[in-house]
């Protein structure tokens, strides 16, 4: 187990002379034991990111910590780092058990009695100890995964590195793999970086998440953090599904002016704020359906389209030329076509900067504590 600090790394390509950046001054600080997770849209530079810290590309700027040990300039083999590949990477010639043990025999010089028994320890853990004698092309894609994490366990490495692991299955064993790997990590404590772009991996499996866009770093924090308080507009765009509904308004005498609607701001809020070109923003789940449009933030609106999710509905809905969406519970009865009335709860809202995208304002959070029973 051990702390990697990334501090104010970079990666640059030169493309004919002319310099690509990839990943841009990024500096995060991943605990011993933490379970981190990379997120953002495709090359964003995340994965770029997990194979500077493995050692499979150069870093131009920065350094890479590992306790107090920079690891710039050392091989891959000699990081005591282990990395599982979205591809799984197994030899096809192999069994799982000499797959398994391929790493140890390269990187070691334990003896065959201590690799076997480190395979079967992992091999029982990761419950493939029955498929030790078989190959690759005999193995389903979640057997190939177990084993590809298998192969990175034997190695007991200072940290994992996974670069989109499940993608390659399907929704329901990647939910069942995703618990999967969080009991492995807690049991096993071992430092790992997660790189995905499934926005549902991240909220759900990582001690906090970093949220990339573009090779720039846009905020490090939990889950929750990040989905409630978002520090700019990309953030609050790329976590949460549906997104959030954005809104550009004009700030005028305490109101927010668009061409569809007005919204007034307490004073609390409208104080604080010193730019006029704002977006409002709002999660489709803080949208409340109510019985009439009688409130300052109360709004009639045209059902456009419901999409029945089961336990939720997903309105879309629209006042004037403005579109945005609503999740409803999944037994409240509403039709295309009608009027609904709408509220937007000042306490539910955010507020952005237009023009650079930060936040302004986010909603507020009230502390629910429950008395523990006697």
């Amino acid at each position: 187990m051990a702390e990697l600090i990334l501090d104010r790394i970079t990666k640059y390509f030169d493309d004919d002379g002319e310099r690509i950046v990839a990943v841009d001054d990024a500096s995060i600080d991943i605990a011993d034991g933490e379970f981190l997770v990379l997120v953002g849209p495709s090359g964003c530079g995340k994965s770029t990111t997990l194979r500077m810290i493995a050692g499979l590309e150069t870093i131009s700027e920065g350094e890479i910590r590992l306790d107090d040990r920079v690891i710039n300039d050392q091989k891959p083999q000699q990081r005591d780092i282990a990395m599982v590949f979205q591809s799984y990477a197994l030899y096809p010639h192999m069994t799982v058990r000499e797959n398994m043990r391929f790493g140890l025999e390269e990187s070691t010089d334990l003896a065959d009695e201590e690799m076997n028994s480190r395979v079967e320890e992992s091999a029982t853990m990761m419950g493939i100890d029955d498929l030790l004698g078989r190959y690759p092309r005999e193995l389903s894609g979640g057997q190939q995964q177990r084993v590809a994490l298998g192969r990175a366990i034997v190695r007991d490495p200072a940290v994992f590195l996974m670069d989109e692991p499940l993608s390659n299955l399907d929704a329901k064993l990647r939910s069942s793999m995703r618990t999967e790997l969080q009991r492995i990590q807690d049991e096993l404590g071992v430092t790992t970086v997660y790189v995905t772009h499934d926005q549902t991996e991240a909220m759900t499996m990582g001690d906090r998440i970093a949220i990339l866009d573009d090779g720039r770093l846009q905020q490090v924090a939990t889950p929750l953090e990040c989905y409630h308080r978002p520090k700019n507009q990309f953030v609050a765009s790329f976590i949460g599904e549906p997104s959030m509904n954005f809104f550009d308004m004009r700030l005028e005498g305490g109101r927010l002016l668009n061409e569809d609607f007005d919204y007034s701001l307490s004073s609390r809020i409208a104080e604080t704020l010193d730019t006029e070109e704002l977006v409002l923003g709002i999660r489709p789940e803080d949208i409340e359906l109510v019985d009439g449009a009688e409130g300052d933030h109360d709004y009639a609106a045209e059902v456009l389209v419901v999409e029945p999710m089961g336990n939720e509905n997903s309105v879309h809905l629209r006042i004037g030329e403005t579109r945005f969406i609503a999740t409803v519970g999944g037994m409240r009865q509403i039709r295309e076509g009608e009027t609904a009335a709408v509220r937007l709860p000042e306490e539910a809202i955010h507020l952005f900067d237009r023009a650079s995208g930060e936040a302004l304002h986010n909603r507020r959070l009230e502390a629910q504590l429950v008395e523990p029973p006697v």
